[in-house]
């Protein structure tokens, strides 16, 4: 008798290995080991009390019931105006917007109604994805169907997607081009003359590839501290209709937890993009936790929520300086200047090639952070994952204590000091 088996398509999806070194560093601290996690992108501050309070307030005046599949029209309104007077993208209603379980469910929802498996004799679709590029972005794409192509950035350009790369990776068959600013793995950002540069390339070759569409990535946009402010791509009028503008609560707002995202697009192709979404969520989550839609309309509103959030910026800004400074301390790794979010993305070859004071010879990225885990205590998660230049790079998270980060690049250090 034969044994059922699940299906190709799961069997060949890599697990995150952000998840998963996580979670080895959590289950090794269960043990009571004294592990140091660098792993999580995850805020360690509290949601900010009056968005807690709007969830327990809607809770107990009976918002606990089925709401429309795309959300509540008072919260999707809530995220056209955010949209409209912060992101100055214009044209924006409700109706161009879909309200999902996090940012990630978001993007999932957007390629996989933008994407098509190919039909036989016919190119498969195709996502154009600057890299080192965070983990997910990849399954995604296949997972609808499409083929990725990676357009390789360099650290020595702060991991900018040139435009001129940009205009020779597009073709007819180009359909999603994700842009991700502030950068998740690396801890940089775009300029506005960058997006824009960007923009000019996808107005130039419409004709080439009339049906590409940018998915911009913008989950990181409130913790910014480097020279450039946010600019959103999508605010560029010549494309703005075919901009897809990705965010959620979970990192700005410290509410990983509560599992809310958003996807908006204006114009008449925006509302039918989210419609199709909704038939998606309609077959798979239906709405999010009811409750949850007056606190994210709290956290888009409440002037107290916006001062706690620019104190949260200010003091991942101030441990962006702190690890810096004492990374700068350990030869053999150079590390571009963090602009935004809350990683550092270090070079590490230099490193390859040695021995560590336990034995393990590290060859790379991941022999590399398996050995500082199990000799010293400290997760980070090797880059190769992230594409591109990334095997030759560690992800450091920085949404951590200044004692923690302290603690952790000591023992960094000590172990970078035993290789031989």
């Amino acid at each position: 008798m034969t044994n059922p088996s699940v299906s190709q398509r799961v069997l060949n999806l890599k697990p995150s290995v952000t998840l998963a070194l996580n979670s080895k560093a959590k289950a090794m601290q269960a043990e009571g080991l004294d592990v140091l996690g660098f792993a999580a992108g995850e805020p360690d501050f509290d949601t900010p009390e009056p968005i807690k309070d709007a969830a327990i307030k809607a809770m107990l005046a009976g918002e606990t019931k089925y709401k429309p599949v795309l959300g509540d029209m008072k919260a999707r309104q809530a995220v056209a105006e955010k949209l409209i007077r912060e992101n100055n993208i214009a044209g924006l209603t409700g109706e161009h917007v879909a309200i999902c379980t996090g940012g990630k469910h978001a993007l999932y929802c957007a390629v996989q109604a933008l994407i098509d498996p190919p039909e036989a004799g016919q190119a498969p679709m195709e996502m154009l994805l600057p890299v080192p590029a965070w983990v997910s972005y990849r399954p995604i794409g296949e997972l609808a169907g499409g083929v990725v192509r990676e357009i390789e950035t360099t650290a020595a350009e702060s991991f900018w997607l040139d435009p001129q790369k940009l205009r020779a990776a597009i073709t007819p068959n180009a359909r999603v081009l994700v842009i991700n600013s502030p950068s998740n793995p690396c801890g940089t950002m775009y300029s506005e003359a960058d997006l824009r540069a960007i923009a000019a390339v996808i107005h130039e070759t419409r004709d080439i590839a009339p049906n590409l569409v940018v998915l911009t990535d913008e989950i990181y946009e409130k913790i910014t501290y480097g020279e450039h402010k946010h600019f959103s791509i999508g605010s560029v009028p010549e494309i703005a209709e075919r901009v897809v503008t990705l965010n959620g609560m979970s990192k700005a707002f410290a509410m990983t937890g509560w599992r809310v995202g958003y996807a908006a697009m204006p114009g008449e192709f925006g509302k039918l993009l989210i419609k199709s979404m909704g038939k998606l969520l309609g077959q798979m989550t239906s709405n999010i936790t009811s409750f949850n839609y007056a606190a994210m309309r709290e956290a888009l509103v409440n002037k107290e929520v916006a001062e706690t959030v620019e104190q949260m910026r200010t003091a991942f800004a101030s441990r962006a300086e702190l690890i810096m400074r004492r990374l700068e301390e350990i030869e053999g790794i150079t590390c571009p200047t963090p602009t935004g979010a809350f990683y550092v993305f270090p070079d590490v070859s230099g490193l390859f090639g040695k021995t560590s004071a336990g034995g393990a010879n590290i060859a790379g990225a991941v022999e590399l952070c398996e050995a500082l885990l199990e000799e010293n205590k400290v997760a980070f998660v090797p880059g190769n994952d992230f594409g591109g230049c990334g095997g030759n790079h560690v992800r450091i998270s920085f949404a951590c204590s200044d004692e923690q980060i302290n603690a952790g690049v000591d023992r960094f250090k000590a172990f970078v000091d035993g290789l031989r």
